[in-house]
């Protein structure tokens, strides 16, 4: 899928319960991983930003754009702009989709493999 994705008409709530819950999906995987001994990715959430401390000291940041209903996605491969579009949240750019891009950038980052759709 390639080209930029089509603003979906959401409420602010429906927004920000979409917001929540990605938010909540990424930190239930991180604390299961730390709990499994798989990895400890220090994991803190302020508002409608969560950031995730690697081992090597690299971060990825997943904060809330509530003005522009988007997700926006900080690695160390770039930053990235997602929209809901049809129950995904997808790249403004490209059209990939955000937990594929998020558990490509964590492993790479990690350096071992992680798959947030787990």
């Amino acid at each position: 899928m390639s080209g930029p994705t089509p603003l979906q008409d959401l409420s602010d709530s429906e927004y920000t319960r979409l917001t929540q819950a990605l938010l909540a999906h990424i930190e239930s995987c991180t604390d299961r991983w730390l709990q499994d001994d798989v990895i400890d990715i220090d994991a803190r959430r302020t508002g409608g930003m969560l950031e995730m401390s690697f081992p090597d000291g690299s971060v990825i940041v997943v904060n809330t754009q509530p003005p522009l209903h988007e997700v926006w996605l900080a690695a160390r491969g770039g930053g990235f702009h997602y929209r809901h579009v049809n129950g995904r949240w997808l790249d403004t750019r490209d059209g990939s989709e955000f937990i594929a891009a998020l558990s490509q950038h964590a492993s790479l980052q990690a350096g071992r493999p992680l798959d947030f759709s787990a």
